[in-house]
């Protein structure tokens, strides 16, 4: 199973520089046309997409999500860090886990989660 980056040019570089894959999509155009040919490789296993880059494909990202079992699609925040409104991923892992869960700053901003007492 593969992993495949669509972003940024500086993500990909960044994704490419621990061996995975990428594309750099300057429009939806190129991020729509690059999805759809990565989504049909039967070696690709997941796919990581920046925000910026997702949002402007949203119908079809959310097909390819409903559709299909795979390849995963995850989206990641952009280089300017997570769109307004978008949660942050120890906040979606807290309300999937039903913990109430606490974060405190760690080496270089790294969120800590503990549960809290």
């Amino acid at each position: 199973m593969k992993f495949y980056c669509i972003a940024d040019e500086d993500t990909v570089r960044g994704f490419r520089l621990s061996g995975v894959d990428g594309t750099v999509a300057t429009s939806a155009e190129d991020a729509a046309r690059t999805l759809a040919t990565a989504a049909a490789r039967p070696d690709c296993g997941v796919i990581i997409l920046t925000e910026p880059c997702a949002a402007g494909i949203r119908p079809l990202v959310t097909q390819l999500r409903l559709e299909r079992d795979r390849p995963l699609i995850v989206e990641i925040p952009g280089p300017a860090g997570p769109l307004p409104g978008n949660k942050r991923i120890w906040r979606l892992v807290q309300e999937a886990v039903g913990l109430s869960l606490e974060a405190e700053k760690g080496a270089a901003d790294v969120p800590i989660l503990r549960p809290r007492p």
